[in-house]
C-alpha cells in the first residue's frame, strides 16, 4: 500500500502540472486519527473526476494534518487515505466563494486488515511536531497493573531508576506536568506520580528542548502528561480488578456522561501493595581501616484511596469552562530492619546489633482546576485560555527506631522522629493564540506560581528511660518561592518548512528559614530564556527538525532542607539550603525517516550547563554524610535514535539508543572534579501476535555504567514481559505482567575517596501482577492500577 501511495503521489504531481488555470477552486480540511483526535501528518489527499478514477490533482497532509489543495475542475470527489487507516472518500461538499472548508476529517484504523491479530491502536507510538514528540499510549501489555512511573519508562528517551528519578537522556532535573501544569500528583514530595495509572493516561508530550511558551524549569527537558477524558456520547465505562506478588490488589473504576452541553468525568481506584526493599552498604575508613558493613530490607506497605472528579461545560460552539478536582489519600506502614557489623584495623568483628524501624504515615492529597477556554470564530486555533490550579499535600508521619545488641560492645540507642509535613501551590496561566494566517502564528501568555511549603521535623533520643528531644537534629524548614513570567512567541509554517521563535522571562523570589535556629536563605533573580525550532520537510520520507532552548534547574525542596531520614545512620542524606539554580544552553537537531515498514527519529545533541548541582560526600567518626553542591560545568554531546518495524501483521518491533559523552570542569573544597565520561542506554521491544487472540510482549532495557565525580555507577539490565487474552470480542481482557524477570534490575553504585570508601546497592526485585478488565456502554476495556513504585 505504501507503494501505491507513492506511486499515486507522482501521477497527483505531473497532473497538478498539466491541469488549466480557469478559476480555482480552494480545498482545505484537517486530517485526524477517529480513536485519538491526534492529526495525521503525510498522508494522501487525491481529487478524482467524478464517474471515473482519473485523477485531477493531489497532495499531503502537514505535520499538523492540514492541507490545501487548488483544482480548476469542478465535477470531483475526494480520495483521503493513510497506510492503516480505512480510506475515506467524500462526495458530499459545498463550493462557497471557490472554496471548499472539509474541517476535521475522521480516519478510523482498517480493522479487516490489523484485527486478523494485533489492532494498531493497541501499540503505543509516537507522532512528532515542530517542538515536541507525542507519545500516544497503547494498551500495552507492559502497562497491565502499571503506575505512571512505569509507563514513562517505556517511553522513547525517558528512564526512570528503582529509586523513582525520572531521566531524560540520561539526565536529571525534567518537569514533570500533568496536562500542561503543574500537579501535585507529579510532585517529588508526593512520591512521584503516586496515584496517577497506565488506564489514566492518553499521551505523554516528550519536549527536550521547549519553546519559550512552558516555564523554564527542567534543564533536561519537560515530560507532560495527558490525563485521558473520555468523549464518547452517552454513558461509558471500564472496571478493572488487579492482583499479584508481591502484594499489589486494586480496583478501579472509570466512568463518563457525555450529553450535548456537558462532559462529566470521573476516576475513582482503591487498593493495597507492599514494595519491598533489599540493601547493602559498605563504609571503609582508610585512615583506621575500619569497615562498617550493613544490610536489610525495608518496606513500604501502603493502602491508598483517590478519586477524580471533572465536568467540562460547553456554554456554545466557541467557550468551554472545565471544573476539576481530585482528591487521593494514602496509609503507609513502612517496617525495616538493618543489620550492622563493625571491623577493626585487624579486620575482627568488635561488635554487631540489629536497628528495626516501624513508621507509619498518612498522606493526605488533592487539587482543584478551574479553566476557561474561548476559540473565535475566525479560526479554531485562534484561542485564549485562563485556568487557575491549587494543589496541597499533606504528610503526618512518625517512626520508633529500636536498636538491640547482637554482640560486641553495647549498641543499644533508641529513637523516635515525627514529621509535619505541609506543602500548598497554587498556579496561575493566561495563554493566547492567534494564527493570523495560514503561515504565521503567535503565542502569549505569562503564569505567575506560589509554592509555599513547611517542614517540621522532630527527633527524640531515650535517655535515662524516657525520650529527650535532640535539638542538633531538630527544625522546622520552611520555604517560600514565587515564580512569575511571561512570554511570547512566532511561528512561520509553510507545507515543507517552518520556524517558530520566542522569548520568555522569568523572575524568582525564593526565601527559606531554618524557624529554631533563625537561619535564613533569600534569593531573588530575573532570567530570560529564548527559544527557537525549525523544520524542514525533504520529501514524504525524510524530515528535520532543529532546536535551541535555555533552561534552568531550580533546586527542589528535598535539596534545599538540611535535615534527613536517620533509618541508616551510617549512611545519610542531606540537603544545602545555599544551592544556586543550574542554566542549560541545549541545542538538538533531529532527523525524521521512513523506510519501507520501518520509521525511526535520530538525534544529534549538545547541552552546557552550568553551577552544576552534585551529590559530595564526606566522612567523619564511620559516617558518610552525602550533600548536594554547585560544582562547575558540564559539556555533554550526545546522539540518541529509536524507532519501529512491522515486518509483518503478527510483529511489532520497537527499540532506542542514546549514548553521550560528557566533560565535566569544577573543584570544591580545594579538590578538582575535572574529568571525561560516557553512558549509554537501550531498549528493545517485541510484540507478538499469536493464534486465539493472544499477544506476547517482550520488553529489555540495558543502562550502562558512568562516572560520577567521587566514584561510579554500575550498569544493568532487566526484561519484562506481558501476556494478553480478549473475551467477549474485546469488551474483557485478561492480562498477565511480569516485571523485571530475572530480578536483575538494581541500583549499585560506589565513591572512592583517599580517606574512605563507601558502596551501596538496591534491589527491588520481581513483580508480577494479574489483571481482569471489562468496558460497559460505549467503552472498552481497560487496564488499572491505584499504585505507584517508589
Amino acid at each position: 500500500m505504501y507503494s501505491r501511495q507513492i506511486f499515486t503521489l507522482l501521477i497527483l504531481v505531473a497532473c497538478s502540472t498539466l491541469v488549466a488555470q480557469v478559476k480555482e477552486i480552494d480545498v482545505i480540511g484537517t486530517l485526524v486519527e477517529e480513536a485519538t483526535m491526534q492529526p495525521i501528518p503525510y498522508a494522501t489527499i487525491a481529487l478524482y473526476k467524478n464517474n471515473s478514477k482519473a485523477i485531477i490533482t493531489g497532495t499531503t497532509t502537514n505535520d499538523k494534518g492540514e492541507f490545501q489543495i487548488y483544482t480548476s475542475v469542478a465535477d470531483f470527489y475526494i480520495e483521503v487515505s493513510f497506510m492503516g487507516y480505512k480510506t475515506k472518500t467524500i462526495t458530499d461538499f459545498t463550493i462557497t466563494n471557490s472554496k471548499i472548508d472539509l474541517g476535521k476529517i475522521k480516519l478510523s484504523e482498517d480493522n479487516e486488515i490489523l484485527d486478523e491479530v494485533v489492532v494498531r491502536a493497541e501499540v503505543s507510538k509516537t507522532v512528532f511536531k515542530l517542538d515536541k514528540r507525542v507519545f500516544n499510549i497503547g494498551k500495552d501489555i507492559s502497562s497491565t497493573g502499571a503506575s505512571a512511573l512505569e509507563v514513562l519508562n517505556n517511553v522513547p528517551s525517558v528512564a526512570v531508576n528503582i529509586e523513582g528519578e525520572i531521566s531524560l537522556r540520561g539526565s536529571s532535573g525534567v518537569q514533570i506536568l500533568i496536562n500542561g501544569k503543574p500537579s501535585v500528583l507529579a510532585d517529588e514530595s508526593s512520591n512521584a506520580l503516586g496515584t496517577i495509572t497506565a488506564d489514566m493516561i492518553e499521551s505523554i508530550e516528550v519536549i527536550t528542548n521547549p519553546s519559550a511558551k512552558y516555564e523554564a524549569s527542567g534543564t533536561a527537558g519537560i515530560l507532560n502528561i495527558i490525563l485521558k477524558k473520555e468523549e464518547k456520547r452517552g454513558w461509558n465505562g471500564s472496571i478493572s480488578l488487579n492482583t499479584g506478588t508481591p502484594d499489589n490488589h486494586s480496583i478501579g473504576i472509570s466512568l463518563n456522561r457525555r450529553t450535548e452541553k456537558f462532559n462529566l468525568f470521573t476516576q475513582i481506584g482503591a487498593g493495597y501493595r507492599s514494595l519491598p526493599r533489599e540493601s547493602e552498604a559498605i563504609n571503609r575508613n582508610l585512615v583506621d581501616d575500619e569497615i562498617i558493613y550493613s544490610d536489610g530490607i525495608a518496606y513500604r506497605d501502603e493502602t491508598f484511596y483517590n478519586i477524580t472528579l471533572g465536568t467540562d461545560y460547553h456554554i456554545n460552539d466557541l467557550n468551554v469552562l472545565t471544573l476539576s478536582g481530585n482528591f487521593a489519600y494514602e496509609i503507609e506502614d513502612q517496617p525495616s530492619e538493618t543489620k550492622f557489623r563493625f571491623y577493626d584495623s585487624n579486620n575482627i568483628l568488635t561488635s554487631s546489633w540489629l536497628r528495626r524501624e516501624t513508621t507509619e504515615a498518612t498522606n493526605p492529597k488533592y487539587q482543584y482546576e478551574f479553566n476557561y477556554k474561548k476559540q473565535f470564530k475566525n479560526n479554531e486555533d485562534h484561542s485564549l485560555l485562563l485556568s487557575a490550579l491549587g494543589r496541597f499535600f499533606g504528610k503526618d508521619q512518625s517512626s520508633q527506631f529500636e536498636n538491640r545488641t547482637i554482640s560486641g560492645t553495647d549498641a543499644n540507642s533508641d529513637q523516635q522522629t515525627d514529621t509535619d509535613f505541609q506543602q500548598a501551590d497554587y498556579t496561575f496561566k493566561v495563554d493566547y493564540t492567534n494564527p493570523l494566517s495560514d503561515t504565521y502564528t503567535i503565542e502569549a501568555g505569562a503564569q505567575y506560581v506560589i509554592n509555599d511549603v513547611g517542614n517540621n521535623y522532630e527527633v527524640r533520643d531515650l535517655e535515662g528511660g524516657s525520650y529527650v528531644v535532640n535539638e542538633d537534629l531538630t527544625n522546622n524548614f520552611e520555604y517560600n518561592q514565587k515564580v512569575l513570567g511571561i512570554y511570547f512567541t512566532g511561528a512561520y509554517e509553510l507545507e515543507k518548512w517552518g520556524i517558530k521563535a520566542g522569548l520568555r522571562l522569568e523572575n524568582t523570589d525564593l526565601e527559606t528559614l531554618l524557624t529554631n535556629t533563625d537561619e535564613s536563605n533569600y534569593q531573588n533573580f530575573t532570567d530570560y530564556f529564548p527559544s527557537i525550532h525549525a523544520s524542514y520537510k525533504l520529501s514524504d520520507i525524510v524530515s528535520f527538525q532543529l532546536g535551541f532552548s535555555r533552561r534552568i534547574f531550580r533546586p527542589r525542596l528535598w535539596d534545599l532542607n538540611p535535615f534527613f531520614n536517620i533509618r541508616n545512620n551510617f549512611n545519610i542524606r542531606i540537603g544545602n539550603p545555599d544551592l544556586l539554580p543550574e542554566f542549560t544552553d541545549s541545542y538538538e537537531l533531529t532527523s525524521i525517516y521512513k523506510i519501507g515498514k520501518a520509521s525511526f527519529s535520530s538525534s544529534v545533541y549538545y547541552k552546557y550547563t552550568t553551577d552544576v548541582i552534585e551529590r559530595v560526600s564526606t566522612f567523619e567518626d564511620n559516617v558518610t554524610t552525602t550533600i548536594p553542591e554547585n560544582i562547575g560545568t558540564n559539556g555533554s554531546v550526545g546522539f540518541e535514535t529509536n524507532g519501529k518495524y512491522s515486518p509483518s501483521k503478527w510483529l511489532t518491533l520497537t527499540g532506542d539508543f542514546n549514548y553521550n559523552y560528557f566533560d565535566r570542569n569544577g573543584t570544591f573544597e580545594t579538590q578538582s572534579f575535572d574529568f571525561s565520561g560516557r553512558q549509554w542506554s537501550s531498549r528493545l521491544g517485541a510484540k507478538i501476535g499469536l493464534p486465539a487472540d493472544i499477544d506476547l510482549e517482550l520488553t529489555g532495557r540495558y543502562q550502562s555504567g558512568y562516572k560520577t565525580i567521587q566514584g561510579e555507577v554500575t550498569g544493568f539490565a532487566f526484561l519484562d514481559l506481558g501476556i494478553r487474552k480478549k473475551i467477549f470480542k474485546g469488551k474483557a481482557v485478561v492480562n498477565l505482567g511480569v516485571r523485571d524477570l530475572f530480578e536483575s534490575r538494581i541500583s549499585e553504585s560506589n565513591v572512592y575517596q583517599s580517606t574512605f570508601e563507601t558502596y551501596s546497592f538496591d534491589q527491588r526485585g520481581r513483580f508480577v501482577t494479574l489483571g481482569l478488565s471489562y468496558g460497559f456502554g460505549k467503552g472498552e476495556a481497560m487496564t488499572y492500577s491505584g499504585g505507584r513504585i517508589r
